[in-house]
């Protein structure tokens, strides 16, 4: 079996040669076709929410897939938006919330919000980046694309603690036991400090030098979950590490309302 360190550089050397592949094929090129032509028609959270298949579409792009069922807890992302401080996508750790609201940002701009390209075409390349990471076997190399793709705009301790999947590999490549994890964030934060520059996440070389360690390091920390078998930890299910007991909470508190 190809380790993780190789597999990932074999796909990370022409990324959007592996989009195009993903794009090509019968499925995604059915959904990529009816978001695009559908999304323009849409003019309140209302219709973004009754149309089943964009609806899917758009949280898939947003790596919310695990979260399509929690209907009215996403609509309250997008009634609320994001211009005040308090709303309620604002008050959630998880920036995809944040991100989702400002794509589809009905709060601001009424029935005009899907007229915008950031609801157009970004995010038919965010859904097929998102499904090329979610179609790799190997957790190792998806975990290393969607840290790739998100490091850049790290900017603070807390935020990657904030995102499993970019704590994971930070943990990995520093040696930090995952055990960690379940420290108080003041104390997770100084384990992180000690350790890491954040400078190393806004250049390419710091972003590479992390990614290579962990990489080299995932398949002898996680010898067993290379394959299939382990896909979806992180990424696809909503496990303990999937949905952050915040928004737990949280959805538990809609359904209760």
């Amino acid at each position: 079996m190809v380790g993780t360190l190789t597999s990932f550089q074999n796909l990370s050397r022409d990324i959007p040669a592996a989009i195009s592949q993903v794009a090509a094929q019968p499925f995604e090129a059915r959904e990529v076709e009816y978001f695009s032509k559908t999304i323009q028609t849409i003019k309140s959270v209302e219709d973004f929410m009754a149309d089943r298949r964009v609806y899917a579409f758009a949280m898939q792009a947003f790596g919310l897939g695990e979260m399509t069922y929690a209907k009215a807890f996403m609509e309250k992302v997008l009634t609320e938006g994001i211009s005040d401080d308090e709303s309620f996508a604002n008050s959630l750790s998880d920036p995809r919330y944040r991100e989702f609201a400002k794509a589809f940002n009905f709060e601001s701009f009424g029935s005009a919000a899907t007229s915008f390209d950031r609801a157009q075409g970004e995010v038919v390349d965010k859904y097929l980046r998102q499904t090329l990471e979610e179609g790799q076997d190997n957790e190792g190399v998806r975990l290393a694309l969607y840290f790739q793709r998100k490091a850049p705009d790290v900017t603070s301790y807390l935020q990657i603690l904030a995102q499993p999947a970019i704590a994971t590999v930070v943990r990995t490549a520093l040696g930090i036991p995952e055990a960690t994890a379940a420290l108080d964030l003041d104390k997770q934060v100084e384990i992180l400090s000690a350790k890491l520059d954040l400078a190393e996440f806004q250049s390419p070389e710091g972003i590479e030098k992390l990614l290579t360690k962990f990489t080299a390091l995932y398949d002898i920390n996680n010898p067993q979950t290379t394959d299939a078998g382990g896909v979806g930890l992180l990424f696809g299910q909503s496990g303990a590490l999937g949905i952050d007991m915040n928004t737990m909470l949280q959805i538990q508190q809609l359904r209760r309302s």
